[in-house]
């Protein structure tokens, strides 16, 4: 795992310029750096040692160095596709996946983005033709930002180390914040910052005399088809065994992060190594705490068990921090979390897998159970229950006013994903200067288009994987980790796991109102049953208790009376929903702990300075 960066173009003290670039992102690759100035390009290198220790240093280059490539991730099958490339000619220097990715490109050019399996964002100079190809993984894994900025082009791992190029524009865009209070995570190919952009999953670009070409090379679409039982459970057990064979390819010791729950229990169980580490808030035997179950399974395992209790005191200290990592916004408190069970796991290894994309691929969040729960008002004609919906609305909040509400809404109108804080009218009310922005129908409405023919929780799972698991859950999988130099991989998100998921009937994935039925029913062949059938619990975190005390109360409301609050936001309209929330009126939390995060990261980036 490691940090790239770079520039297309001429530039005034290159080196300088560079150099600022790189160590912003020095987090990600401590162990070596590198860089490449060549005509009309300069690249860099912040090297994370997992493969071929000694030399695999980068940027890297073909046989005449006509080629340079600076590269971020891991290939996992690159053993077998440098064998093949050997045949063909291709002569190698070195014993590091980075190096197929050169010789593969030689050979295949784009057409190579499909023989690999792993997680990577890669950029490759052609001097010859003065071209730059840049490509990102299937599903998001690794991140890759771009801008043009004064005529060059220039390109990170991370926002933070474009921000370092002379002539940046630091000007926040306001369409990614009016959505990011929808989505509670950055929704757009376009960041926080005017002008900068990330590259989507599945995607690749070429730069070529000032123009910029960008095409889409995987689309991860459900195509379910009938299948039985036996031949599903077959499947599913050869490609996830195959998956967590690829992922502990390492030249140092790998651990995994396990919680209570399935995903990470298998991949506990599956593994080959002995490190597991665990975090979770408050006592023992609590709602907000896994360490009590992840404990059990590691003593049946049997592994080495590491946990540590965040404390409050902890968690809000380490609030800013976590923004400055992140790069974007983000509403998602399981982000603080996971920052410390990386710093943790960091303490013992270099490399941990973790159980990402599980639930969006085998349909676990319950959520998912939604569309069979609410079949009992689909005989009623949807005039009349839209009808119904709109009187629930103005009821007072009691029991089955909420089922009325999602009972007379189309799917396309209602789900946006696991995360959905202000509705498109309230936050128009909310900001000062609504951006004009999308509604959350309209910017999704290509996606449904695009999931016509798919079933109610499939159109939900298919919106998941596109917009929820590459914004929020990989986006902070990649932060929390590198800001402790750790490297995190993700076995369920392998190419051929999905491959199979895309073809599972729905039944394959809710059954009997039990979710993820197929995964659990393979995973109970190494897991104790009562771990294979428990429910959910995701990554609690009780801000929702904490936001009510002293002294976090008076810091929100600090933040919320601001300058930067101001800025963006009716003042009166935050410090109500606060009001609210403290009072057991309303539960707020969410909404109160997005707008929050925007106004952390702010400071954080733009230094307006309300946090301590």
């Amino acid at each position: 795992m490691c940090g790239i960066c770079g520039f297309v173009g001429e530039q005034e003290q290159r080196e300088t310029v560079l150099r600022n670039m790189m160590e912003a992102i020095r987090h990600r690759g401590p162990d070596a750096k590198g860089t490449y100035e060549g005509d009309g390009v300069s690249l860099g290198f912040c090297r994370l040692s997992i493969i071929d220790l000694e030399s695999g240093n980068q940027p890297l280059y073909n046989e005449n160095g006509t080629l340079s490539l600076v590269f971020n991730g891991e290939i996992y099958n690159y053993r077998e596709l440098r064998e093949e490339l050997k045949r063909k000619g291709h002569i190698f220097s070195t014993e590091t996946d980075s190096e197929v990715l050169l010789h593969g490109y030689e050979e295949y050019g784009k057409k190579l983005l499909k023989k690999l399996r792993g997680m990577f964002a890669f950029a490759i100079w052609d001097s010859e033709k003065k071209q730059l190809f840049a490509a990102r993984d299937f599903f998001g894994i690794k991140p890759f930002y771009y801008a043009v900025i004064g005529g060059r082009f220039v390109f990170a791992s991370e926002l933070k180390s474009i921000l370092k190029f002379p002539g940046c524009p630091k000007k926040v865009n306001e369409r990614a914040l009016e959505q990011y209070l929808s989505f509670q995570y950055s929704a757009m190919n376009e960041t926080f910052f005017e002008g900068i952009y990330k590259l989507s999953p599945g995607h690749f670009l070429t730069y070529k005399k000032n123009h910029l070409v960008i095409n889409q090379y995987y689309s991860p679409e459900l195509l379910p088809e009938d299948m039985e039982d036996d031949q599903i459970e077959k499947e599913l057990e050869r490609v996830l065994e195959m998956s967590l064979k690829r992922h502990m390819v390492s030249d140092v010791e790998v651990g995994a992060f396990l919680s209570g729950g399935i995903d990470s229990n298998y991949v506990a169980a599956g593994f080959q190594g002995k490190k597991v580490f665990t975090v979770g808030f408050g006592s023992k035997n609590n709602r907000y705490s896994e360490i009590e179950r992840a404990e059990e399974l590691a003593q049946i395992l049997p592994v080495e068990h590491y946990s540590k209790v965040i404390t409050k005191e902890e968690f809000w200290d380490a609030v800013p921090e976590v923004m400055y990592y992140l790069d974007e916004p983000s509403g998602d408190a399981s982000a603080i979390a996971l920052y410390f069970v990386a710093g943790e796991a960091a303490k013992q290894v270099k490399v941990v897998l973790s159980g990402e994309g599980a639930d969006e691929f085998f349909g676990g969040y319950n959520i998912y159970r939604e569309p069979e729960a609410l079949k009992w008002m689909s005989w009623i004609p949807e005039k009349i229950r839209r009808l119904i919906a709109n009187v629930a609305k103005h009821l007072p909040d009691m029991k089955g006013r909420d089922y009325l509400i999602r009972a007379g809404i189309p799917i396309e109108e209602r789900y946006i994903g696991n995360a959905n804080i202000f509705c498109t009218q309230e936050r128009r009310m909310l900001l000062k200067r609504p951006s004009g922005a999308f509604s959350t129908e309209a910017f999704l409405s290509g996606q449904y288009e695009t999931a016509g023919n798919l079933k109610k929780m499939e159109k939900m799972q298919q919106i998941d994987i596109n917009n929820w698991l590459p914004g929020d859950i990989l986006q902070k999988a990649d932060r929390m980790s590198m800001a402790h130099s750790l490297e995190l991989r993700v076995p369920y998100l392998d190419y051929d796991i999905f491959e199979l998921a895309r073809r599972l009937p729905e039944s394959a994935k809710i059954r009997n109102h039990q979710t993820k039925y197929m995964f659990r029913k393979v995973a109970a062949k190494k897991l104790p049953e009562q771990m294979a059938n428990r429910k959910k619990l995701g990554f609690p975190v009780p801000i929702r208790v904490w936001i009510k005390e002293e002294p976090w109360k008076s810091e929100i409301e600090k933040a919320f009376t601001s300058e930067s609050a101001k800025q963006y936001f009716h003042e009166e309209k935050l410090l109500e929903l606060l009001e609210k929330h403290v009072s057991g009126k309303q539960d707020n939390s969410r909404k109160i702990w997005t707008v929050y995060m925007f106004l952390v990261w702010h400071q954080v980036y733009l230094g307006e300075g309300f946090v301590e």
